[in-house]
């Protein structure tokens, strides 16, 4: 079978299985989202303010709770304190809405306590941007253009890239760890359902982080075998 240069058996293994990993992830958290997002919660308060109460009992009083546009768009981000969230989990009093707010609060919780990964993540943001910046570049000159330096140049890019997909994954589950305690414990969701549906949203969320690794090594093993057929 004729592929075109660089795409051959090794692009299949190496990107296109990562690939329908992450739109399978990616299918999962949507769905999960849209399901219990029209599932009304108990305690009837809404993202925005199920994040306040979570802030107030952890004595947190530095970060602000503010609402964005974006769809799925919910962040926490340390370096101004604010707690970003999408307008349907910020309004809304659903399932879906508790689950992700909380579990975004977990990080502003993580952040207050010095949490060790996620103090490491923070300090390879810069250098991880330069490399995401910098990548369509080096794809370009390397794979179309067959320029050798430039592919390994993405490999340190991919590698880079893949530490950060991997701090970032005790990150991601420990904010979904203290979100699925802290709601049971302040008594903002119920037992039965509504944790059940807390934990699908969550645990598809979690799902993503690990496609995102995923395919950050799968890139850079494809990268590697590149280089490695060069030599």
């Amino acid at each position: 079978m004729f592929y075109p240069y660089g795409f051959g058996h090794h692009w299949l293994l190496y990107i296109g299985v990562p690939l329908i990993i992450g739109i399978i992830a990616q299918i999962r958290v949507t769905g999960a989202f849209n399901r219990w997002s029209k599932v009304r919660a108990g305690s009837n308060i809404t993202g925005a303010e199920c994040a306040r109460e979570i802030l107030q009992a952890a004595q947190i009083h530095d970060v602000d709770v503010v609402e964005t546009n974006d769809f799925l768009g919910d962040h926490y981000d340390p370096t101004k304190k604010k707690l970003c969230l999408s307008s349907n989990v910020y309004n809304t009093p659903s399932v879906a809405a508790l689950g992700i707010a909380a579990h975004e609060t977990g990080h502003a919780i993580q952040h207050a306590k010095a949490y060790a990964p996620l103090k490491a993540r923070m300090a390879v943001v810069p250098i991880t941007m330069a490399a995401s910046q910098m990548l369509p570049f080096i794809i370009i000159g390397g794979i179309w253009f067959h320029i050798t330096g430039l592919i390994t140049l993405g490999i340190y890019c991919y590698l880079i890239l893949l530490v950060f997909q991997l701090i970032t994954l005790p990150v991601e589950f420990d904010a979904s760890r203290r979100a699925k305690i802290i709601l049971r414990q302040m008594g903002i969701i119920q037992s039965g359902e509504e944790v059940a549906g807390v934990n699908q949203v969550l645990n598809a969320a979690a799902l993503t982080y690990v496609a995102a690794f995923i395919a950050a090594l799968g890139n850079l093993l494809w990268l590697l075998s590149m280089r490695d057929r060069r030599n």
